[in-house]
């Protein structure tokens, strides 16, 4: 197995996980990365872990091949983007395959995760959700939107879904007034996008997640079934089973 970590996201961990080689690269050098897999006889490769789109905005330098593709594009959304590498890769003979391929059981599965299950505030809560963020999804803003009280509260952009949910936590907090008139509990919806491409960008959970949204008074998360990655297995079903919240995967 070789591996290319990339410098601004990857963990030094990742030097004792047993790959054959390990090369690190900047973000932007396509061509050297193309290199790298060709020099090691790569024709198949998987994409693991996060890039945070806001990298492309940042003091990366892209070269004279990245340059181009950003150039060539209309958009600069994740699909635009990370499509936009896949076909450079397919051209040069590297076929990119599903990042969920060795993950399966990683995969939500439909029904209710937890031992407790959405209220009928919560589960209307998630039905609104999902229109919302149906509708964010098909232009690539985001997967994620937090509702109270079928309002919703906060969309995701570039700063990811536990940025989101704090953003929404400090929103709810920042209220006055009788508690008892709106429920400031906070239900959180991560959805696939229309047509999810399985290569890249597949929604990810992760225990952290299960702690940010208890410290913003979220009580409720709800996912797509085989859409969405619960990174940490049945670790982030146990701390959502302490905290009370509920976790529910319904199909897409």
């Amino acid at each position: 197995m070789v591996v290319i970590a990339i410098k601004e996201e990857a963990s030094p961990e990742i030097e004792s996980r047993g790959a054959t080689s390990v090369h690190w690269l900047s973000l932007g050098e396509l061509s050297k990365l193309i290199e790298t897999f060709q020099r090691e006889g790569v024709r198949r490769a998987v994409m693991a872990g996060q890039v945070k789109h806001k990298q492309i905005f940042s003091a990366i330098r892209p070269d004279w091949r990245m340059a181009k593709l950003l150039l060539s594009l209309t958009m600069r959304n994740t699909d635009s983007l990370l499509g936009a590498v896949a076909k450079v890769l397919a051209e040069e003979g590297i076929a990119l395959e599903n990042s969920t391929g060795l993950l399966e059981p990683l995969l939500a599965k439909p029904g209710t995760l937890t031992r407790r299950a959405p209220t009928e505030q919560e589960r209307k809560n998630i039905d609104y959700g999902r229109v919302v963020a149906r509708q964010l999804a098909q232009h690539d803003i985001g997967q994620t939107v937090v509702i109270a009280e079928t309002a919703c509260v906060a969309v995701e952009a570039m700063e990811g879904t536990d940025a989101t949910i704090e953003r929404a936590g400090r929103i709810m907090g920042s209220l006055h007034g009788d508690a008892s008139t709106l429920s400031r509990a906070l239900t959180v919806v991560k959805i696939a996008k229309p047509n999810q491409d399985m290569r890249f960008d597949v929604p990810v959970i992760g225990v952290k997640t299960i702690g940010v949204m208890q410290a913003a008074g979220a009580t409720c998360l709800a996912l797509d079934a085989g859409k969405c990655l619960l990174l940490d297995g049945d670790k982030i079903l146990d701390a959502a089973n302490v905290a009370g919240v509920a976790v529910v995967a319904d199909m897409a």
